[in-house]
């Protein structure tokens, strides 16, 4: 008989999580967003070769089918724009397979929202709100932190993340002690600029404050739209605080035939490296064809959140039931 069927957070920790998700209700409610449900079970999965997914068989006469479990509730939030919701906001359980540690549980909570006539400027605003909201009156923040994405990236170290140079970014991670990364991330600007940012720029941004990084380069965001004014960057921005990634958003794109092409090129990415076969959602490209309405969304992991309201040094002692007790 196992041992350890006790929760692996405290009871103060739950109340804090009790008294946190009411809080986002009543911020939500005040602005006239409004609460929805999606399905954790889809027929479709983010084609994105970062993440990894758990797959399940459901018995559907006459044959068996295979049904993803959600990586997150995006998709079927945008086609309830698009059916005409208006602005909407969920807090679900999101799974991720392959991602366990102090910062990755792969049965995590998320809460993702999308505010209907926002661009990116309006939907970071919020954000702050939103963070003010939670930490004032628990851990008050200095004041937020807004830097583009190049500005912070050449800040850190001295690389134009807008300019690929294979190179110049070899030569930078054999100088920093990361000779790791010529082989990890080979030829693929995506790559090397996700690794050097988490190693090199990450762990300085949002010193007790909210810091938003935002206008990434156009090679990272498969969900964002490029950038009116520079076609080099997108429409995306990310959270931090105390070097802690909180939350991704988008200016979402809206068009579907630039959606599908961007999945194919994932789905490409994916057979070259042998992962798993994803399936394209064309539920989500239809959505798109009848009229994804203009609108900003934000995904912000709430377990993470939960470990820096509570100064807890890891994500189970958040979680009641972390992947090594369920």
């Amino acid at each position: 008989m196992l041992g350890d069927w006790r929760p692996a957070c405290s009871v103060e920790h739950l109340r804090l999580r009790a008294q946190v998700l009411a809080d986002i209700r009543k911020f939500f409610s005040e602005r006239s967003v409004l609460e929805v449900e999606t399905p954790l079970l889809s027929q479709g999965i983010g084609t994105d070769p970062q993440l990894a997914f758990f797959t399940t068989e459901y018995s559907l006469v006459p044959q068996k089918q295979t049904l993803f479990l959600q990586t997150s509730p995006e998709f079927a939030m945008k086609r309830l724009l698009a059916a005409g919701s208006g602005s909407i906001y969920q807090i679900a359980k999101a799974f991720r397979n392959g991602e366990s540690g102090r910062f990755h549980n792969p049965e995590f909570t998320m809460l993702e929202w999308y505010h209907v006539g926002f661009k990116l400027a309006e939907l970071m605003d919020e954000c702050a709100d939103l963070i003010a909201r939670l930490f004032d009156h628990r851990k008050p923040l200095m004041e937020t932190e807004r830097f583009t994405y190049q500005a912070i990236f050449q800040r850190y170290t001295g690389l134009d993340p807008l300019e690929f140079s294979y190179p110049q970014y070899c030569a930078y991670a054999l100088d920093n002690q990361l000779p790791e990364a010529v082989s990890i991330c080979g030829n693929d600007h995506a790559t090397w600029l996700d690794f050097i940012f988490s190693h090199k720029v990450q762990p300085y941004l949002g010193r007790n404050a909210l810091c938003m990084v935002y206008g990434f380069p156009v090679c990272q965001s498969s969900l964002a739209r490029i950038n009116e004014h520079d076609p080099l960057i997108t429409d995306r921005v990310e959270l931090f605080i105390d070097g802690v990634e909180l939350g991704n958003g988008y200016f979402e794109l809206t068009d579907a035939k630039e959606q599908s092409e961007r999945f194919d090129k994932e789905l490409d990415i994916r057979r070259q490296r042998n992962l798993p076969a994803s399936v394209k959602d064309e539920r989500l490209i239809a959505a798109l064809q009848a009229g994804l309405p203009e609108c900003s969304g934000m995904a912000i992991g709430l377990d993470r959140l939960l470990m820096l309201l509570s100064d807890s040094a890891s994500i189970e002692d958040v979680l009641g039931f972390p992947v090594n007790r369920a």
